[in-house]
């Protein structure tokens, strides 16, 4: 089995390998030291909170501070932390820390999981991973010690801020405060409003960036076009985000910004959705669909993506070549982009059609923002998750998981052979 599995071609072993973690997390979840006493957990809960956690998404079917013991929230922050990271980047970080070499197997695992250029390098950059994660999830927590420590024993209140920064930063919107009430108590601070979204957002731009951001001293000029273009559009979705809930919804101007930073793949809230307009959820939708940036621990068709379709129009629609920040964008981006996009587009509408089949009694917007933030692994929801079919958590799983993956990675799942050998004639097809 070992051996079939290093034949394999890279994305195969990743996917197998963030399976076989939700398979392991979903067992240590069911563990009687890991659940509360007097409390019981079915298997298809336990494996929908282990993938949501892999998956960093954060969508429960149980409240995990009702749930779980100390331990189990634990084994719970340890499966957001492998799944933020990737697992090959843990792996490659356990090998590492043994004091071994990465093989060019090892390697090319790495590169395609962490979208690398190229292999050069690769080890600096497990380790530059590990150091920035840490250095962030520990200046969070502690940020976020200062607020949960007011209204809690101090080692517990450090066992909140610890969890919530490592959710914070992996983009993954679980929390311990129990009761399924997510961030709402602390709608109106202001410090863990904004240490939240700042893990979120340094958390969702990608530690490529981040080490650009570094390295180059926040020098926009010598900052190279994908991050450029990741800092614009992140800004630019954030902004937009924040105006149009502040016009649609019956929030502060603080919980549109917050909101607007954690529908880009965080799922963390301090209103409860299900007072939502559907015009207010829709926003929530486009943004949770857009996601975060390659690289980073978040989901959804990803920011370079969106802006390479907008640059693609444009050029269609103006007859000019397709460029930005002095720079052209490279012939296939454009069709890499659409691919992505449409798989994405196919897998939320199957996902929304099957969903409102299997449960009737929900709204359409309701099923579409669900399955839209299981595919984006963002974690908001408007109330729906606990009461779902056994069906319909089946569905989410998988969403989420196609999500977590990337829709290209799962299409390139079935490549078998090296393509076709024979070339035909270029048709004639009349488009638009």
């Amino acid at each position: 089995m070992f051996q079939l599995i290093k034949k394999q071609p890279p994305v195969r072993i990743i996917a197998l390998g963030f399976a076989a973690v939700i398979l392991l997390g979903s067992i240590l979840l069911m563990l009687p030291c890991s659940i509360q006493d007097g409390v019981t957990v079915r298997y298809i809960d336990a494996l929908y909170t282990s993938t949501s956690a892999v998956c960093v998404t954060g969508l429960i079917a149980v409240d995990a501070g009702d749930t779980f013991t100390p331990l189990g929230q634990f084994f719970l922050g340890m499966l957001i932390q492998v799944g933020g990271l990737g697992v090959t980047a843990v792996g490659a970080g356990v090998i590492l820390a043994m004091g071994k070499k990465v093989n060019m197997k090892g390697r090319n695992i790495i590169r395609e999981a962490m979208n690398l250029d190229s292999g050069k390098g690769t080890v600096r950059f497990i380790q530059s991973v590990f150091l920035t994660t840490i250095t962030f999830e520990l200046v969070g927590a502690a940020l976020s010690f200062i607020v949960f420590v007011q209204d809690y024993p101090p080692l517990h209140a450090l066992g909140i801020s610890l969890f919530h920064s490592v959710a914070a930063f992996n983009n993954s919107g679980f929390d311990i405060l129990g009761n399924f009430q997510n961030l709402i108590p602390y709608q109106d601070d202001v410090l863990l409003n904004l240490v939240t979204c700042g893990l979120i957002f340094f958390g969702g731009i990608g530690f490529l960036v981040i080490r650009e951001i570094v390295t180059k001293r926040f020098h926009w000029r010598k900052f190279s076009m994908h991050t450029k273009v990741v800092l614009t559009v992140s800004a630019a979705l954030i902004v937009s985000g924040t105006v149009l809930l502040w016009l649609t919804e019956d929030v502060t101007l603080l919980g549109a910004f917050f909101h607007s930073v954690s529908a880009r793949t965080a799922g963390f809230s301090t209103y409860s959705l299900g007072n939502f307009s559907n015009a207010g959820l829709f926003v929530l939708t486009v943004l949770m669909f857009i996601g975060a940036s390659p690289g980073s621990t978040g989901g959804g068709i990803k920011t370079s993506t969106f802006f390479v379709l907008l640059q693609g129009i444009k050029s269609a629609a103006t007859n000019k070549s397709e460029k930005a920040f002095r720079y052209a964008i490279p012939v296939d981006a454009f069709r890499k982009a659409a691919v992505i996009t449409l798989i994405a587009l196919g897998v939320v509408i199957t996902g929304t059609y099957l969903m409102v089949i299997m449960e009737p009694d929900i709204t359409l917007m309701d099923a579409l923002f669900e399955v839209t933030s299981a595919f984006g692994t963002v974690g908001l929801s408007t109330g729906i998750t606990s009461g779902l079919s056994d069906g319909s958590k089946i569905l989410s799983i998988i969403t989420m998981y196609i999500g977590r993956l990337g829709p290209l990675t799962i299409a390139s799942l079935w490549y078998f052979s090296r393509g076709e050998r024979a070339s035909y004639p270029d048709g004639n097809i009349s488009i638009g």
